[in-house]
């Protein structure tokens, strides 16, 4: 007996400019399951959900919802067809509760009576296991509060059918197996949940069926029960993919940057760090780890010079081969003319990383212009090192000439790694730099930090898996509410151990 679809694409394809994002996409989903969408970066994973949600148009085939053939223009659409798009960077007004954000955009054509939208709120929430306070604002919330409050909101506006993108990428996990509690709820009450991730142990963990692309083509769907993480590599990647994370002993490490009572308040008086103090040696690597907003961004960019300081914070640099350097006080230029060699791969990639109306080759160029001793820039060696970066870790791009803008995501973020790890620093700093990568990719970036430490730099990797943090640092700083929880051996901890430690520090205040 055929199994009925809620959900059946046919012949999708989408286009921008010279690529070809989708490419006669047959993909089924099914009412009461979770679905898996795997793919590498630039595979057409999330551009083929934008066309389910009505944010893209399909320049050719058909989409059936419940056996009827839809025109999906806008996500109003979407929703009147109960189909509901919880996105990797999270829509919601800030300064609104969540009740308003719940009804904001509907077309209402009475005055909203938020007593009533509070008493649905409530019912979703007993129903699946949510929690939401109705009349919390959202700048109040945590990052999972505010990813609970998306999807009440879809559920609210009658959604059968949710895709949610990227949806663990900054949860603890503790609220990863509060999520996937809900999903199993939800698909119990007959959804259909498809979940966008590159974190192959959650899929095999959660879903019940894996669809997989590659380079905008539909590959093949398999039950989560007859496979296994190598095999769904390997279908995605079309070859076979080592997944074991090197790490190998360090050696002879050496003090490269000490930091001794830093303390970051931002312009609002908020204390962002709070005598934070640690070391981290040439030849190791050392994870940071906490949850969205610990501290973790403030910490990387006060040691790059981008952070105001208070009085009695101190940053010794200790370059190989060089004098200690003070970099309390200095500006990122300042560092830059001392020339100790250190390398920033910022979160925000087109706000602090990169130009998205550049192209490839200019980009690379940012780091180096200044280099130059003739009046005239020099072009070549820029572009040769943006081919490099493009062959090794084969970022996906019509020409070197394109503006980084129109590319996904993933082969953005290769880019700025990329950029990065090639001025072969003594320090390396690197903020979330396989967010948003496919795991072949993820694997040649753990593999090029290695490469790193065994040159004996220092580097410091900001990461939100936890499972990848225990395999390949050396050591675990824990930061929470700005203030360092603990410091662990990368080789003994748990998972449960730093999962506690990202989080003790705000229990202990509220007890």
């Amino acid at each position: 007996m055929e199994t009925r679809k809620a959900i059946h694409m046919v012949d999708i394809t989408k286009t921008f400019g010279e690529v070809v994002a989708n490419d006669k996409v047959c993909l089924d989903i099914r009412p009461g399951e979770i679905l898996a969408l795997l793919g590498e970066n630039g595979s057409g994973k999330t551009t083929l959900m934008n066309m389910l949600s009505g944010i893209y148009l399909p320049e050719g085939g058909r989409i059936c919802v419940n056996d009827n053939t839809e025109v999906i223009r806008c996500p109003r659409d979407a929703y009147n067809l109960g189909i509901g798009m919880i996105h990797q960077h999270f829509k919601l007004v800030d300064v609104l509760t969540a009740a308003e954000n719940i009804v904001l955009g509907l077309n209402e054509h009475k005055l909203i009576d938020l007593k009533n939208v509070r008493t649905q709120v409530k019912a979703i929430c007993d129903r699946y296991g949510f929690v939401v306070e109705p009349d919390k604002k959202v700048y109040d919330m945590s990052v999972s509060e505010k990813q609970t409050l998306e999807i009440v909101k879809v559920l609210y506006r009658g959604a059968d059918i949710l895709i949610l993108d990227e949806p663990t990428a900054v949860l603890t996990p503790q609220e990863t197996e509060k999520l996937f509690a809900v999903m199993r709820n939800m698909k119990a009450d007959g959804k259909s949940i498809v979940i966008i991730t590159h974190k192959l142990h959650e899929v095999m963990e959660i879903s019940d069926r894996v669809a997989v692309l590659r380079r905008g083509k539909f590959i093949g769907d398999i039950n989560t029960a007859d496979t296994n993480p190598q095999q769904l590599t390997d279908m995605m990647v079309g070859r076979a993919v080592s997944l074991n994370i090197d790490r190998p002993e360090p050696k002879e490490p050496v003090e490269r940057l000490m930091v001794q009572n830093l303390t970051v308040v931002d312009a609002d008086g908020v204390k962002r760090l709070d005598n934070v103090s640690f070391t981290a040696y040439g030849g190791e690597i050392l994870g940071i780890a906490g949850i969205t907003g610990s501290g973790q961004r403030e910490l990387l960019e006060a040691i790059a010079g981008l952070q105001t300081m208070e009085a009695g914070s101190s940053i010794r640099f200790m370059p190989p081969g060089k004098e200690e350097v003070e970099l309390v006080g200095k500006s990122p230029l300042d560092i830059y003319k001392l020339g100790v060699g250190l390398a920033f791969v910022p979160e925000d990639r087109f706000g602090m990383g990169l130009v998205g109306s550049m192209d490839l080759s200019d980009n690379v160029m940012l780091r180096s212009y200044k280099c130059g001793k003739s009046a005239f820039t020099d072009r070549k060696t820029p572009r040769a090192l943006a081919q490099k970066i493009v062959d090794e870790l084969e970022v996906v791009t019509p020409s070197l000439n394109i503006p980084l803008r129109r590319l996904s995501g993933g082969n953005v973020q290769k880019v700025l790694v990329g950029r990065e790890i090639a001025s072969e620093p003594s320090l390396l700093m690197s903020a979330y730099a396989v967010r948003g990568l496919d795991i072949n990719t993820s694997y040649t970036i753990y593999r090029l930090l290695n490469e790193q430490k065994a040159r004996g730099a220092a580097v410091m990797y900001v990461g939100e898996d936890l499972d990848v943090l225990l395999e390949l640092c050396d050591r675990i700083l824990v930061l929470c509410a700005g203030k360092v929880s603990g410091i662990v051996d990368g080789r003994a901890a748990k998972k449960e151990e730093v999962g506690l430690l990202m989080t003790h520090l705000e229990e202990e205040a509220k007890a």
